[in-house]
């Protein structure tokens, strides 16, 4: 069969944790999730296509014009709660363009709201959990017109009526196929920090063992991938497609030290000059792992660190101290690592004076980068079930059914208003960038004009409202990081299809 795969445009939403000017510069990922479908459909023998209509910057008619090229007998989607309403409006613009081509949807959306997700009526079917058993056996069933009851997992409708399949036992993360990578423009994708080129992200092992009350990632196993199946992906994206930069989006990288330092190990016995970052607890660091990570070309460490106020760190059950994350930050620059620091605004508790004493605190610990995020009750977490619980409603299933407006969630846990978290995040942002020696370190460690350009884009669009830019400037940043490369990828794709 034919499946393609489409990973639509998305804008800004009103209740997501970061900032616009964050959302819109902190990175150009691949959708890796997808890709790994896509392989793991052309590993069962289908023809597929993939198209990131994000990163080429695809309309939603020149990405139908392509997929009607191709006529696809399934065509997928990824439905994350935030972006399910856009995502909804392209499968409802591609349905009508292919009506006889099934849907097909998936994504942690579906975890969450099985039912309600595959409700639409433009939406064929819906993956509950892994695509690892259901989309095989999905189109193999559809190939030989077989019952759609033995499908693990799936999410279907008989009868008017939603039905959702036992999905079976969980598989194990090393038995994936790499994600199909060869379908997709490696090229431009990029981060904030990026230095080199290509860059990708990597997924080495699913789920968390911690229990921090504003994450779900404690609901999934932790799953890890082996030392080999991890490093062969990497000398893959090393030889195939030109990468040079890998982040690593594992929710805790190092939670198995073991396998941590057999990867590095394993990256230093076979010589690769990759450059590579990863997201750690501050108590998994040491001296002897740091110094093989290092050795093995880890360039950058980010670090949940969300306060630096410790009776805030204990209201979320996050089992650290502020005096740890001092000591592992000064340990890991120590060893040529540069160090992001994840902090959060509006947890619980929160005031102004606790903002300040984070703030200040982050200052202090000489981080090279930060983020800033405003605390969300995100599906599944502890703050969504307090949320719930408080407001006797439920938004995020609202508002994947359409009952209500898009709007900021509620924070009912800090005194602090939504507008004042606003704004107290951005003036955390402004205080620490604007610091002359941060700017001046920053400038000279810059590797490239592309990296120059996307900070110095960042900090303009920090700084200075919309308003008060030039108009000439505000052009220059509508085009973001080499738009000549990006229009040149955009034109080959479209004459591929």
């Amino acid at each position: 069969m034919r499946i393609a795969f489409v990973f639509n445009q998305f804008s800004y939403k009103l209740h997501e944790e970061n900032l616009r000017v964050v959302q819109r510069y902190f990175g150009l990922f691949p959708p890796l999730s997808m890709a790994w479908v896509a392989s793991i459909a052309e590993r069962a023998g289908h023809e597929v296509k993939f198209i990131d209509a994000r990163t080429l910057g695809l309309t939603v008619e020149e990405t139908i014009r392509c997929l009607k090229a191709f006529s696809p007998d399934v065509v997928g989607f990824m439905m994350t709660t935030y972006m399910f309403r856009e995502t909804l409006g392209w499968v409802r613009a591609v349905r009508e363009a292919l009506p006889r081509a099934r849907v097909i949807v998936g994504g942690y959306n579906l975890r969450v709201y099985p039912e309600e997700s595959v409700m639409p009526p433009e939406i064929d079917f819906g993956c509950l959990n892994s695509a690892y058993y259901t989309v095989p056996a999905l189109l193999a069933a559809l190939e030989d017109n077989t019952s759609l009851e033995d499908v693990p997992g799936l999410i279907h409708k008989k009868n008017g009526k939603v039905k959702v399949n036992d999905p079976g036992p969980e598989p194990r993360f090393d038995d994936y196929p790499n994600p199909a990578r060869h379908l997709l423009p490696n090229e431009l994708y990029a981060e904030f920090p990026t230095e080199r080129k290509n860059f990708t992200v990597m997924v080495t092992s699913k789920g968390c063992p911690m229990n921090c009350h504003f994450c779900e990632a404690r609901r999934t196993p932790y799953n890890p991938r082996s030392v080999q199946t991890v490093v062969n992906e990497i000398q893959e994206c090393y030889d195939a497609y030109g990468i040079r930069e890998i982040d690593i989006f594992d929710y805790e990288f190092l939670v198995d030290r073991k396998r941590a330092m057999g990867i590095c190990d394993e990256i230093a016995a076979r010589g690769l000059d990759i450059l590579w970052a990863c997201r750690a607890r501050i108590d998994s660091v040491d001296e002897e792992l740091l110094k093989k990570m290092a050795a093995a070309g880890c360039g950058r460490i980010y670090f949940g660190l969300e306060s630096g106020v410790q009776s805030m760190l204990d209201e979320v059950n996050k089992g650290i101290t502020t005096e740890g994350i001092r000591r592992a930050i000064d340990l890991t620059r120590a060893h040529g690592i540069k160090t992001l620091g994840f902090f959060m605004t509006g947890l619980p508790g929160e005031t102004r004076e606790t903002l300040n004493q984070t703030l200040k605190f982050a200052k202090s610990l000489k981080l090279d980068y930060v983020q800033f995020s405003k605390t969300t009750a995100k599906p599944l977490t502890g703050l969504w079930q307090d949320l719930v619980c408080r407001t006797g409603q439920d938004y995020w299933k609202e508002y994947i059914l359409g009952n209500v407006e898009e709007a900021p969630l509620p924070r009912p846990w800090t005194e602090l208003t939504n507008d004042e978290i606003d704004y107290l995040t951005k003036k955390a942002y402004d205080k620490f960038h604007t610091r002359p020696f941060f700017l001046l370190r920053h400038v000279l460690a810059v590797r490239s004009f592309d990296e120059f350009k996307r900070k110095f884009l960042a900090f303009m669009e920090m700084r200075f409202s919309q308003e008060t830019r030039s108009k000439k400037a505000n052009r220059f940043m509508e085009y973001g990081e080499n738009p000549r490369k990006r229009q040149e990828a955009k034109k080959r794709f479209l004459s591929s299809c």
